[in-house]
């Protein structure tokens, strides 16, 4: 059983990458944040787990700037395995540590297409998890999800659990991860769930939606709905480009380490710089109150056949860009967003004004 330790989530300036090369300077700030980071954070309980945020290697310029996405896939988008995976590998060995962090990486069998990609590093260098974002920030990012390219997906991966809701079971608990906007549709976190994640790694999230408290209220609900622990950092200062010297805080702060019942054990509210958040996991407590609980354990009481009534009918539109790339940002508007919005109308979920 995992003794309780101290997990970091990094809150790193980033400068938005134009090429690949470009992602060498964050990674090196980042190795310089987590030194720091590390060194006070550990004056409590060891630091076993440090999650870097999502956006923490690339920024956002694919979906800022509404990048073509092919040239992006081919220019920016990284390999998984690869070098800058490897760079983090070397820290986590360094500091004896998990590492988990996100990437828009390719995939061998999509050309010319990129993922929004989760993953989680042990403390001896080696991938031990990838999770493929299943729910974007629309209409502004142009990430390929498994559900884009459903036929396909299905064929290299079945239809599982695993296949979309991955969890990597290891010495410091069951890791999964939640990015981003998936945490605000409470299905992601109940798959992670149902396929025993323990401590989920949901970051990150713009303002004006972290100041009114959207990330805050949406991360806690998915702990306490679940009973996990969830990392929520959130990135500092974004520069535009690497030679931009016009700092924009983005994302609002509010970083936070939420308990499996949904209480604040770690945060840090500012954003405007570089820092960290830490808050102590406590694995044998979570799996004890898992196995223990008469009431709010919420999981073993599911009524699924009653559930599955509601999802019966589908409603986002499967293989969207199973033959072509993903639409820009008016695009999107266009062919994607009105169209669900008359369907909900259609079927009398909305009502128009």
């Amino acid at each position: 059983m995992p003794d309780p330790y101290t997990a970091v989530g990094l809150i790193p300036t980033v400068r938005g990458i134009r090429r690949r090369a470009d992602i060498e300077r964050n990674l090196d700030h980042i190795s310089h944040l987590l030194k720091a980071a590390f060194w006070l954070s550990s004056l409590d309980l060891p630091v076993r787990l440090v999650a870097i945020p999502e956006g923490g290697l690339q920024a956002f310029n694919d979906e800022v700037l509404d990048l073509d996405h092919v040239t992006y896939a081919r220019e920016c988008a990284i390999d998984i395995p690869g070098p800058e995976t490897r760079f983090l590998g070397d820290l986590a060995r360094q500091w004896s540590t998990f590492i988990m962090a996100q990437a828009k990486a390719r995939h061998e069998e999509f050309p010319d297409r990129f993922f929004n990609v989760g993953f989680a590093i042990d403390p001896q260098g080696e991938i031990v998890l990838k999770h493929y974002k299943l729910s974007t920030l629309y209409p502004v990012e142009h990430s390929v999800t498994p559900h884009d390219v459903w036929d396909r997906w299905i064929e290299l991966y079945g239809r599982t659990l695993d296949a979309f809701f991955p969890v990597a079971d290891t010495e410091i608990g069951r890791l999964g991860v939640l990015m981003a906007n998936e945490g605000s549709y409470p299905e992601n976190a109940r798959g992670l769930a149902l396929n025993g994640a323990e401590v989920v790694y949901r970051a990150s999230y713009p303002h004006p939606h972290t100041g009114n408290e959207f990330f805050e209220v949406q991360s806690r609900a998915r702990a306490l709905d679940n009973n996990f622990y969830v990392l929520s950092p959130n990135l500092a200062t974004y520069y535009l480009d690497a030679d931009s010297d016009t700092p924009i805080d983005t994302f609002g702060g509010r970083s936070l380490v939420i308990d499996y019942k949904g209480r604040i054990v770690g945060q840090h509210l500012y954003g405007a710089g570089s820092s960290y958040v830490a808050g102590t996991i406590d694995i044998d407590a979570l799996r004890y109150f898992r196995t223990h609980a008469q009431w709010d354990n919420w999981a073993k009481d599911l009524r699924t056949e009653i559930f599955q009534l509601v999802y019966e009918q589908p409603i986002y539109p499967k293989n969207l860009y199973a033959d072509r790339p993903p639409y820009t940002h008016g695009e999107f508007r266009r062919e994607v967003i009105e169209r669900q919005v008359e369907l909900m109308v259609e079927r009398g979920v909305y009502r128009r004004r």
